[in-house]
């Protein structure tokens, strides 16, 4: 097991401090009593060593560890656009169990994990640990326990779960606080209680986080329904056949159902009475008789015989087209031509000589 070095006396704990400031030094991890809990630390400029702490934790680089500072004026040298509240608050209760979460300075040369530009500053009330942090600098800083487990309050509580991942253990007794401290966000435009621990929000004159009220249900506005609109019966009007293909009108169904503005209407309810006073619907249409075409006589000597078209009378099922009888055509009298007299050219009879008369 991991010596235990006693620093309860401050006349006898120079010596372990020593030791302990040489192991940092080098990038190894110091197990030291702090106002609230114990905590492990690592030199926050080494990023192999931050990154040792979180593997002896069993932690990944998304829970970066705070860092503790041995003096209220290195607040200035890490953090950037302090706000005047951060510095009444730390002037209050500094050293003491606040963590201050800041603007880091761009500047740093140094990786403690995905701190998203930020870091978490806390002066602790604790003499062993502001003697170390006076000879070493800012440390990186994180409870001496593994995930997952209470936070140690003495350095064998530390021990039973970091075992040999760390070189020093310092001893100064149960810690004092017991109870972690207590985190407040300064990177908005308001000072917001994160996690409270040593101080209260009372204490710090700061609102409690509010807590998030569950979600209510979502309220379902049903919109009104529309009126349902009477259908319209359409009568079949009579088909009419000729040469061509018969062209019906479709037929009414009676229950199918009708959909109007998105509401399906599964029968139609019969219109009731007319009572005086209410409007009256228009009347339907009254249905035309279908008229009867009288067939007209096929003209023309070869060209096949033209039916007339036929009225039918249902237009569900057409009746059958009875045939037409071709009208007899009226019997002409022929026409009898005289024949014209054809004028033939005969040649001129050769002139009589005349009659010689006789000489006296």
């Amino acid at each position: 097991m991991t010596a235990l070095r006693d620093c309860t006396d401050p006349a006898t704990w120079w010596p372990h401090v020593d030791e302990a400031t040489k192991a940092l030094a080098v990038g190894g991890l110091v197990v030291l009593p702090t106002d609230t809990v114990y905590g492990i630390a690592a030199d926050a400029f080494k990023p192999e060593a931050v990154q040792a702490l979180l593997e002896a934790k069993g932690r990944g680089r998304d829970m970066p560890p705070p860092v503790l500072i041995g003096d209220v004026r290195t607040m200035d040298g890490l953090a950037d656009n302090i706000p005047d509240a951060v510095r009444e608050l730390v002037t209050q209760h500094w050293p003491g169990p606040l963590t201050i979460i800041l603007q880091a300075q761009r500047s740093l040369q140094w990786d403690l994990g995905e701190t998203r530009g930020t870091v978490a500053l806390r002066m602790p009330d604790h003499e062993l640990t502001l003697a170390v942090l006076r000879r070493t600098g800012p440390l990186a800083v994180s409870s001496a326990n593994t995930s997952g487990s209470p936070a140690a309050t003495t350095a064998a509580e530390a021990a039973s779960m970091l075992g040999g991942s760390v070189r020093v253990y310092l001893d100064g007794g149960t810690s004092p606080g017991g109870v972690a401290s207590t985190i407040v966000d300064a990177t908005g435009p308001e000072l917001r209680i994160v996690r409270e621990g040593g101080l209260s929000a009372e204490d710090l004159g700061i609102g409690a986080a509010p807590q998030a009220a569950p979600d209510a249900p979502e309220e379902t506005v049903e919109e009104p329904s529309k009126p349902v609109r009477k259908p319209r019966t359409r009568k079949p009007r009579a088909a009419v056949v000729g040469d061509g293909p018969v062209v019906q009108d479709s037929p009414v169904v009676e229950d199918v159902p009708v959909v109007v503005d998105a509401v399906v209407v599964e029968d139609a309810v019969e219109p009731a009475a007319v009572r005086p006073g209410e409007p009256v619907e228009a009347p339907s249409k009254p249905v035309r008789k279908p008229r009867t075409r009288t067939p007209k006589a096929a003209v023309g000597k070869d060209s096949p015989p033209v039916e007339a078209a036929v009225a039918v009378e249902d237009a569900a099922e057409p009746a059958a087209v009875q045939p037409v009888e071709e009208p007899s055509k009226p019997v002409r009298k022929p026409r009898t031509r005289t024949p014209k007299p054809v004028l033939q050219e005969t040649p001129d009879a050769p002139a009589e000589p005349p009659a010689e008369t006789p000489e006296p």
